[in-house]
């Protein structure tokens, strides 16, 4: 039987401001991929969240970005290694600390936003995030995108990795994700999320937004929590892959 991980980017409420609906959210969910305060997220967000998972039996990860609030993490800065090494490093130990008091271990580290993106352009930025998951703990899983500087990065470092892809996002034909600005980028219709997302776990290939098709592995598939949509869309792709035959179980 084929098993997948199904996760979200979540815990990126930030005092008043909300964001998400991760109460509906995270039953649906076999792993989270929680914010720690650079992007989105503080620390009483992050201590709900840490509750809220253990609640649901749901394995949670660290979600560092950019020191970005105000663009959401979405906006591209210009870091040097090891200025991005340090960034992840101090995301990771923050939210390590409320794990260590629910009693929970670390379960990966996936980069958000434009950090993530930088990664898939930029070795030297993959490297050094690499690093840091890899010196905070050897085992400890980094979730990237196949196929990229990501993967050939995380190799060189000898640290761990996961493949991920977005049933939520459409792709071009050398397999990197569409910019946001490009129309068609983003998918919001929850059935065709879920059409996606079987594909991509059956057939390992998906339709490239400019023409041809896109290879695609992944040991686990991502919804964006920040999408209006997304708890019909993680609702519809978990129905989805347990109709064709895939268990749905953190890796």
């Amino acid at each position: 039987m084929k098993k997948i991980d199904l996760n979200a980017d979540a815990g990126e409420s930030y005092g008043h401001w909300k964001m998400g609906a991760d109460e509906a959210l995270f039953p649906i969910l076999s792993s989270v991929n929680l914010a720690a305060g650079f992007h989105a997220g503080d620390p009483l967000t992050m201590q709900k969240s840490v509750r809220l998972a253990k609640k649901h039996g749901v394995a949670v990860g660290a979600h560092p970005g950019f020191p970005d609030l105000v663009g959401f993490g979405r906006r591209d800065l210009a870091v040097t290694p090891d200025q991005a090494y340090s960034d992840v490093l101090y995301q990771i130990g923050a939210l390590a600390a409320f794990l260590r008091v629910e009693g929970m271990k670390m379960h990966h580290v996936k980069p958000h936003g434009a950090l993530y993106l930088q990664m898939v352009r930029n070795k030297e930025t993959a490297k050094a995030v690499a690093q840091a998951v890899k010196d905070y703990d050897p085992e400890l899983p980094l979730v990237l995108l196949f196929g990229t500087p990501m993967e050939e990065a995380a190799r060189e470092v000898g640290v761990r990795y996961v493949r991920e892809a977005f049933p939520d996002r459409a792709y071009l034909s050398d397999g990197r994700l569409s910019p946001r600005s490009m129309a068609g980028s983003l998918i919001r219709d929850p059935q065709k999320a879920a059409e996606r997302a079987v594909q991509m776990v059956l057939d390992g290939k998906i339709p490239a937004l400019d023409g041809g098709e896109v290879e695609v592995q992944a040991e686990t598939l991502c919804v964006h929590g920040d999408n209006p949509e997304a708890v019909e869309i993680a609702r519809a792709v978990r129905e989805a892959l347990l109709a064709a035959g895939v268990e749905i179980a953190a890796y």
